[in-house]
């Protein structure tokens, strides 16, 4: 019964590795990827100015929570129509499954953060680069196959 179930996992991810060999070999994959990474540019200025706006008048976390949900409403909209243009489904529930994504890689992003200043001893300029480019393919991949699909 074990090598039953042994071979039956082996099946399972060799058609795993084959559907991702195949999707990145897929350009329209690459350029979604690159609509995406435009998206969060834009989303990583909205959060920061809005940051920027209310952290006078607020406390640090909510105005880091406000900031957030603010680029991830944004973020949301762009992606559903320009990255993966999306015209079916129900939006309210996508918005959910974005909003858990969005929650995922940004404790990724600061688990590699904190990482990178207080065990390897990097500044936090290039920490926060680094983990950004690190948690975009985990967004990416959770948005296009979980948010959006």
């Amino acid at each position: 019964m074990d090598e039953a179930r042994i071979d039956l996992a082996r099946v399972r991810a060799r058609a795993h590795y084959e559907r991702f060999h195949l999707a990145v070999r897929r350009p329209a994959n690459w350029l979604e990827l690159i609509r995406y990474c435009m998206v969060g540019a834009s989303g990583y200025v909205v959060n920061l100015a809005v940051f920027w706006l209310v952290e006078h008048r607020l406390s640090y976390p909510i105005a880091f929570t406000l900031a957030f949900v603010a680029a991830a409403s944004g973020n949301f909209v762009l992606n559903r129509r320009f990255t993966f243009r999306i015209d079916h489904g129900k939006p309210h529930h996508q918005y959910a499954r974005f909003v858990a994504v969005s929650a995922a890689a940004l404790g990724f992003d600061l688990a590699v953060l904190a990482l990178l200043v207080e065990v390897i001893g990097l500044t936090t300029l290039p920490s926060a680069a680094i983990a950004i480019l690190l948690a975009t393919p985990v967004s990416f991949f959770g948005n296009k196959l979980w948010s959006f699909r």
